[in-house]
């Protein structure tokens, strides 16, 4: 495959939760193995771990699992990144860990991903962790949600197993906001309907797991209606030959920004028209999300980082106060009045909490009126003002545009990811 080609291919992000020990780890070192993408020597280094651990078998989770102290516990602790590809896409996959203590890793593993992959144990069914992970899937609006029904082979391979839980995930799913769900039986450990279709289970005609990855539709996740560049850095290169040269940098964050474009600026509400468009390999005629650009206008006006680029008779809503589901990250509990730095696209701002309007119960989705303290990992609805407007939209609308993040500004710990209703 060519340079050029290998640029071109689609890239497919997604994200795997379930509980401890569901088997996620295994899972992603069998689609790495029977996909062909580890090297002889990563499977020798495994083979020879798994030997010395007394195990009759490779362990195929030892590929994924490489802090240290993950692998001497046998269990995810972080937040892991793998990258592969097959000839029709290239995937990354953020292994997020099961424990209830880690909630905050698949915020963050997941903010950006096309999948989620929610694995669950053919033997417990429906757990609480499922709920959670389907939650802040349905919260974080992962525009496609796969649920794997792994260890069938610790059921018999039962049809009966496997429809289930089937129904008991999709009654439960039903109340949330969650546009496309598909499931799959598998055995990670085995094999099963990984990357190749499984003998033990001819009950089941859908696809297996690496073809859905392969096929799912992902071109339309993006927003390519409502035109986005937030700022992120003024370029003024101070040399002769580019003497004039003032551009924008930063990545198109929804629609798309073409050469000669009427657009207008905010916070000023200034207006211009695209004279160029830069990237690293030249200039192009048009860019879209995810695109990294760099911006130049007809006129010369003042721009700086947290400013953006929109267009005329479609903007964002310029607010200070903002309305957010947030997920708690931090030990120390949110404070009522408290103050926080916010970060929201390229802009950093401060805020105070004005108030919780409820905590969400994980288990039936009531909302708690009542309890309104919020802890480590809880999600809750809150309302903040912050000192400068920022440039929102729905988070619905725009995942970028519509996230904010608060930060302690003593410590400065990410304490919390919102999303912006």
């Amino acid at each position: 495959m060519s340079d050029n080609q290998y640029k071109d291919m689609e890239l497919l992000r997604f994200t795997t939760a379930g509980s401890v020990d569901d088997g996620k780890s295994t899972l992603i070192g069998r689609l790495l193995y029977d996909s062909k993408s580890i090297f002889q020597d990563q499977y020798e280094a495994i083979e020879a771990s798994s030997l010395r651990r007394g195990e009759s078998e490779v362990n195929l989770a030892l590929l994924t699992d490489g802090l240290k102290a993950e692998r001497e516990q046998g269990i995810t602790i972080d937040v892991a990144y793998r990258y592969f590809s097959t000839p029709k896409r290239k995937f990354i996959i953020a292994d997020t860990p099961g424990h209830i203590q880690y909630t905050r890793n698949m915020v963050t593993g997941a903010s950006t991903a096309n999948v989620a992959l929610i694995l669950i144990d053919a033997r417990n069914g429906v757990v609480e962790q499922t709920k959670r992970h389907a939650i802040i899937a349905s919260l974080l609006q992962i525009p496609h949600l796969l649920v794997c029904i792994n260890k069938m082979d610790l059921v018999d391979y039962q049809e009966e197993a496997y429809h289930k839980i089937h129904q008991e995930f999709e009654k439960f799913a039903s109340k949330l906001d969650i546009k496309d769900v598909s499931f799959i039986p598998i055995s990670a450990l085995n094999g099963d309907n990984v990357v190749d279709r499984s003998d033990a289970m001819p009950w089941y005609e859908g696809s297996t797991l690496l073809y859905y990855l392969e096929n799912v539709h992902i071109a339309s996740d993006h927003n390519f209606i409502d035109t986005r560049f937030p700022v992120q850095y003024v370029v003024r290169p101070y040399n002769d030959d580019y003497h004039d040269y003032r551009g924008y940098a930063g990545r198109v964050a929804g629609g798309i920004l073409k050469k000669g474009d009427a657009v207008t600026l905010l916070p000023s509400g200034f207006t211009s028209k695209i004279a160029k468009i830069d990237t690293f390999d030249g200039e192009i005629e048009q860019a879209f999300p995810p695109m990294s650009v760099t911006v130049l206008l007809e006129n010369d006006l003042d721009l700086s980082r947290g400013d953006m680029i929109v267009r005329q008779n479609n903007q964002p809503e310029v607010t200070q106060d903002i309305e957010a589901m947030i997920c708690w990250f931090n030990d120390k509990p949110l404070q009522v009045k408290g103050k926080y730095a916010v970060l929201h696209t390229t802009k950093d701002v401060r805020c105070v909490v004005k108030e919780v309007r409820y905590k969400l119960d994980i288990n039936t989705l009531h909302r708690d009126l009542e309890d309104k303290a919020i802890k480590m990992n809880d999600i809750a609805r809150i309302v903040i003002r912050t000192t400068k407007p920022l440039f929102v939209d729905e988070y619905r609308k725009n995942r970028i545009t519509g996230s904010i993040i608060l930060v302690d500004e003593g410590t400065n710990e990410t304490v919390a990811a919102g999303m912006i209703i």
